[in-house]
């Protein structure tokens, strides 16, 4: 059975769990901060206490998927594991894995991440569009047929990516703003919200881009990045109730107890209302 499609599963959860995505990023460094190995066994017990702590409380979370393919298959098997208790648990995972390409290697990706028989499908996944928006088309497909979602990569938050987005389109557009009007186009007419996200960083202080895509807005960058839930308005103005902050170190940081994760998630969803709400 399809599910209802992203972006209002998405509008429910932010509603109801509160506007945050949490990333599950488990790099060294802080499985050393844990008290833990670098190894499978250390990836294994951080990846199961995060969706324990998280899972059931917060709307997404966001496996990186590159620090569980560190690991090779057994890193990738805690990461199936990982996606299908946190889907169960009733948060929506959004996987962070950035791809790319173009033809049947698109689609191979798209099968892997957006088709639900397959052992990594998940609610929704980061995708880069600088081979051309086109290039996306089989991902975007196979989300609308799944009821998943697809987060393409608009203004990240990272300098270098300035050199790519900031630059002029033939018809005068910046490429991050013709991106931008691409994902409007796909998400037009939809209600509540639209299934084609923008990845635009809550670190640029003002976006000077065009928002109003009709779909959610991942904002990363929000703690150990430097931007806080009060700079959102100021990124996003008009848009910002579809702006999904994310954090990752800001929460992570807290582990492995259980209790002080979900008191720094509670916290930063609070400092999210306040801002976007008052």
């Amino acid at each position: 059975m399809t599910l209802e499609p992203f972006g209002a599963r998405l509008r429910h959860a932010m509603d109801s769990r509160g506007p945050l995505c949490v990333g599950i990023d488990p790099h060294a460094s802080l499985l050393a901060s844990w008290g833990l190995s670098d190894d499978i066994a250390g990836l294994e017990r951080f990846t199961r206490t995060v969706v324990e702590a998280l899972a059931d409380r917060v709307a997404v979370l966001k496996p990186q998927s590159a620090f569980f393919e560190r690991f090779g298959s057994r890193g990738v098997a805690v990461l199936e594991t990982a996606v299908a208790e946190a889907r169960s648990a009733g948060a929506l995972v959004l996987m962070d894995a950035k791809r790319g390409d173009i033809g049947s290697t698109m689609g191979a990706y798209a099968a892997t991440y957006l088709d639900k028989d397959s052992p990594l499908f998940s609610d929704a996944v980061t995708v880069s569009p600088y081979l051309g928006f086109g290039s996306l088309r089989p991902a975007l497909d196979a989300a609308a047929v799944s009821g998943a979602g697809v987060f393409v990569l608009a203004l990240t938050s990272n300098p270098e990516g300035a050199e790519v987005q900031r630059s002029t389109a033939a018809d005068g557009r910046s490429l991050a703003q013709l991106m931008l009007d691409h994902m409007a186009t796909e998400n037009a007419g939809a209600e509540p919200l639209g299934s084609v996200g923008a990845v635009v960083g809550a670190t640029l202080g003002d976006a000077g881009v065009d928002l109003a895509i009709n779909g959610p807005l991942l904002a990363p960058g929000i703690g150990a990045q430097g931007a806080t839930p009060a700079d959102l308005p100021a990124v996003f103005g008009s848009s910002v109730g579809n702006v999904v902050p994310s954090v990752s170190r800001g929460v992570l940081r807290h582990g492995p107890d259980v209790t002080a994760l979900r008191g720094a998630a509670e916290r930063f969803a609070d400092e999210v209302r306040t801002a976007l709400h008052g």
